[in-house]
């Protein structure tokens, strides 16, 4: 069994003018494509090669030895995710109970919008940004890298990816400006309350050919 890279939810250009084709193209077509390849090539032959993509992070984790796999299948997982965490005309205060419970964790949208906001300004170098779960709380933290809250038994409910190839192109350093517009106008938020009411990760494209 090998991993595939799932489809894109929309098209290349429905995200735009928040992130464009241009970007699209070298972060899903370029980036994300490049991490399955490298997963399929590193766990091809092993023990490994039939676990699922979150058997495969959680075995490898932590091992010096088994870093370079543990780097590909986390950013293949948190690729998945935040493709689907986005969707064209998205974004905005949520409703119902997501949006409920948003607005008692964070005292408001509004200041969940500057604390998320916050958390993307300070994460130094590569990394995401998360809303989860933990246990009845929302919580926002942020990973270096290919880590993933999930791993820690958190349930995601969705991610922004504030690599710079994830919007450099656009918004060159300007990464707050970049967030601020995935929150106010790309947030798939149905599938961020879909998350929350399943208690674990709705389905995200994590298929295997």
């Amino acid at each position: 069994m090998r991993f595939s890279l799932p489809a894109l939810p929309y098209a290349d250009d429905a995200l735009a003018p928040v992130i464009s084709p241009r970007t699209v193209g070298l972060h899903y077509g370029k980036h994300h494509r490049t991490y399955v390849d490298n997963l399929n090539r590193l766990v091809a032959g092993s023990d490994l090669e039939d676990r699922t993509l979150e058997e495969i992070i959680r075995t490898t984790g932590g091992n010096p030895a088994k870093a370079e796999i543990y780097n590909n299948a986390g950013q293949v997982w948190n690729h998945n995710l935040y493709w689907r965490s986005l969707r064209p005309k998205g974004g905005g205060p949520p409703k119902g109970e997501l949006g409920d419970r948003i607005a008692a964790a964070f005292g408001g949208y509004q200041a969940f919008r500057q604390q998320f906001g916050k958390a993307a300004q300070s994460q130094f170098g590569s990394g995401w940004v998360w809303l989860v779960a933990d246990e009845a709380e929302l919580k926002i933290v942020k990973t270096a890298n290919a880590a993933a809250p999930f791993a820690r038994g958190r349930t995601v409910l969705f991610t922004v990816d504030v690599w710079e190839h994830a919007y450099y192109l656009d918004y060159e350093n300007r990464r707050g400006e970049h967030v601020d517009a995935l929150l106010d106008r790309l947030i798939d938020w149905g599938f961020a309350a879909e998350n929350l009411a399943n208690g674990k990760l709705a389905s995200a494209g994590l298929a295997r050919t």
